[in-house]
C-alpha cells in the first residue's frame, strides 16, 4: 500500500471550490481518488470537503456539485439526503449582519492568558478572542452533514477547531477525549470568529480551526505516510508581488504552511502543496464567502492544479499518487 495523507485547509465558500478543483485535477492526472486517503485533516472549509469525501462523495462529484455539472448516480443519491435537510434553511450569508451598540470581546480571558504566555499566542487566536462573537448559527453547515453520518467514519478524519477561552487547537476524531459527532465537529471547525456563533460542546466554546492555522498540516508529521497532499486556499503560490488587501495575510499563511511542511518532511514524508496562483486569486476575489464565484474558482483551480502536477519538480510525488491509484484499482478487482 502507498499511504497518502490529505490536508484540506480553510477558505470559506471559495476555498471549498478550490479544494474541489484541486482534487478533481489530481484524479484526472494520476487516477488517485481522495476518498482513499489514509488520513484526512480538515480545517473549516476543508472539514466540510473532508467529511464529504469520508461520506463517499467522489472528487468528480465534488467538482460537479460546485460547477452545477451532472452528478454521478451515487453522488446524486448521497447529496439528495443532505440537500433535503438543507432545504428548510436559508443560504449562508456572504457577510456578517450589522451590529448595534458597542462591540464586546468574545473571550477576554484568553487575552489575559496570552499576556502571561505570549510565546504560546497566535495572531488568529488572539483575534478570535478580541472580536465579538458571531451571530449566525452554524446549523446552516451542520444540518446536511447530520443526514450523512450515523457515526464517526472508520477511516481517520481529523477536524480542527480552536478552544475560544484558551486559544488551543482541538482536533476532533484524533483525540478520544473530544467525543462529538462529525456534524458538530465540522460546525466548530467552521465557526469563523465574529461571523458564526461559537459552537458549545460540553460547556467549551469552539471557533474556526483556521484561527490556529489555515492548514494544520503539522498534525500528519511522523505518522508513516508515503506522501502528504496539501490544498491551501488561504495562502499563495510563488513569490510574485501582488498588490491586494489580502496579500499580507496570504504571505503569512504561506510561511505558516512552509513551517508545517518542513516538519512533515523532517519526519521523512514528502509533501506536495497546492496554493492559489496569481491567476487563481484573480478569480477567487476578496470575499471568501461569495458563492457566486464557486464554479469559476473550481474550474480555474482544476487547471492550475494540473499545471502544478506537470511540473518537473512534482514528478516523484505524481508517481506516488499514480502508484497509490494503481494499488487501489488492483485491490478492487
Amino acid at each position: 500500500m502507498t499511504r497518502i495523507g490529505l490536508v484540506l485547509g480553510a477558505g470559506g465558500e471559495v476555498g471549498h471550490a478550490f479544494h474541489a478543483g484541486v482534487l478533481a485535477a489530481i484524479a484526472d492526472t494520476t487516477g488517485w481518488d481522495a476518498r482513499g486517503a489514509e488520513v484526512v485533516v480538515g480545517t473549516s472549509a476543508g472539514s466540510i470537503v473532508g467529511s464529504l469525501l469520508r461520506a463517499g462523495l467522489s472528487p468528480a462529484d465534488l467538482a460537479a456539485r460546485v460547477t452545477d455539472a451532472p452528478l454521478s448516480d451515487d453522488g446524486r443519491r448521497l447529496l439528495a439526503r443532505a440537500d433535503a435537510a438543507n432545504a428548510r434553511l436559508r443560504p449562508i450569508p456572504t457577510r456578517p449582519p450589522r451590529r448595534r451598540g458597542l462591540p464586546t470581546m468574545s473571550a477576554p480571558g484568553a487575552l489575559v492568558r496570552a499576556a502571561f504566555q505570549p510565546w504560546n499566542a497566535r495572531p488568529g487566536t488572539l483575534a478570535a478572542a478580541a472580536l465579538p462573537a458571531g451571530r449566525i448559527s452554524t446549523e446552516i453547515i451542520s444540518v446536511g452533514l447530520r443526514a450523512l453520518f450515523d457515526a464517526w467514519p472508520e477511516a481517520p478524519l481529523w477536524i480542527n477547531a480552536v478552544e475560544l477561552h484558551t486559544g488551543r487547537r482541538a482536533t476532533f476524531g484524533r483525540d478520544p477525549s473530544r467525543d462529538t459527532d462529525v456534524a458538530t465537529a465540522v460546525a466548530a471547525s467552521c465557526a469563523i470568529p465574529s461571523f458564526f456563533a461559537p459552537v458549545d460542546i460540553d460547556g467549551v466554546r469552539y471557533v474556526d480551526g483556521g484561527a490556529h492555522s489555515p492548514t494544520n498540516a503539522d498534525l500528519v508529521a511522523g505518522i508513516e505516510l508515503d506522501l502528504v497532499v496539501v490544498s491551501s486556499p488561504m495562502s499563495i503560490a510563488g513569490n510574485a508581488l501582488r498588490v491586494a488587501p489580502d496579500q499580507p495575510a496570504r504571505r503569512y499563511n504561506r510561511l505558516t504552511l512552509a513551517r508545517e511542511a518542513r516538519r512533515v518532511r523532517g519526519a521523512g514524508t514528502p509533501v506536495i502543496t497546492f496554493q492559489p496562483t496569481t491567476a487563481d486569486l484573480a478569480v477567487m476575489g476578496l470575499n471568501a464567502m461569495d458563492p457566486s464565484r464557486r464554479a469559476d474558482v473550481a474550474r480555474r483551480a482544476r487547471v492550475s492544479a494540473r499545471e502544478r502536477l506537470e511540473r518537473p519538480d512534482a514528478r516523484e510525488r505524481v508517481e506516488l499518487l499514480t502508484r497509490a491509484a494503481s494499488t487501489t484499482a488492483t485491490q478492487s478487482l
